[in-house]
């Protein structure tokens, strides 16, 4: 069983940045794949990023690229995402999910864990 919770969300301009965390109970941590997804109101929710259970491996939505990057640190049982040029189309919910795998995953569909979310509005 794994619990994750979001923090970092926030009201940004457009151009700015934020450092979304994820923080993860469980000892077993390390050998969970973790993503991010976002949803915006009336919208379905979206990924975002992924990283393998060695943050070796990491994945990212095209709307994305260039401006986020996934990180981990399996020691703190933390996954970041840190965005930066943010856009007013990145606005929404954000969370993290997990699942057991080597590998990353771009489904919501292939995630076990989620988090309750942490909002992000950019603000034009």
């Amino acid at each position: 069983q794994v619990q994750l919770v979001e923090s970092g969300g926030g009201l940004v301009q457009a151009g700015g940045s934020l450092r979304l965390t994820c923080v993860a109970s469980g000892r077993t941590f390390s050998s969970y794949a973790v993503g991010w997804f976002r949803q915006a109101p009336g919208k379905e929710r979206e990924f975002v990023a992924a990283t393998s259970w060695s943050g070796g491996i990491m994945n990212y939505a095209d709307s994305v690229k260039g401006r986020f990057t996934i990180s981990r640190d399996n020691a703190k049982n933390t996954v970041y995402l840190q965005m930066n040029s943010l856009k007013p189309e990145d606005t929404g919910d954000y969370y993290c999910a997990a699942r057991g795998g080597s590998y990353y995953y771009t489904n919501t569909q292939d995630y076990d864990y989620w988090g309750q979310g942490t909002q992000v509005t950019v603000a034009s």
